[in-house]
């Protein structure tokens, strides 16, 4: 085969290979609170919502995790399984902070200690540890979710 004919081949096969990456980030859900973004994975069933961040080794500070509830509750986390810190902000129905924690690894993973929103909450965003302080976050904050977040009557009910 020629070198031009080789280079052509290659060309073609980059070309149609760029077809395929997933959609750029900014197209990726995210929220938004006070001019800051982080793009997040969506937990909307129990068992997503259970397993949450658990096991990862790093976050990077623009990314994190949105729990959907179907209705607002009293909502309780933990760090069961969690390899690095994390900020949680608790947000209600009217998509406003009402609470904020930075929570911190346990030795043993083992989850003990209890995060609360202390008043009924229907979404919780986990972050990279010290994100929310370094935003400016406060509790009363309004929170933005882009397009691609469901609503929260398509969350799974349960823990």
């Amino acid at each position: 085969m020629n070198q031009a004919r080789h280079i052509a081949i290659v060309a073609a096969l980059l070309a149609a290979a760029g077809c395929h990456r997933s959609p750029p980030r900014r197209k990726a859900p995210h929220v938004e609170i006070r001019g800051h973004r982080w793009f997040v994975d969506v937990a909307m069933t129990a068992e997503q919502r259970y397993h949450g961040l658990a096991g990862r080794q790093h976050l990077p500070q623009d990314v994190g995790m949105l729990f959907v509830y179907p209705e607002p509750q009293v909502l309780d986390f933990c760090m069961r399984g969690c390899l690095t810190p994390i900020d949680i902000a608790f947000i209600d129905r009217d998509l406003r902070v009402v609470q904020m924690h930075a929570m911190q690894v346990e030795p043993d993973q083992a989850g003990r200690v209890s995060y609360s929103s202390n008043v009924p909450a229907q979404y919780a965003l986990e972050v990279a540890a010290g994100s929310l302080r370094t935003a400016g976050v406060r509790v009363g904050d309004r929170v933005t979710f882009s397009a691609g977040i469901p609503p929260a009557t398509k969350a799974e009910g349960g823990p």
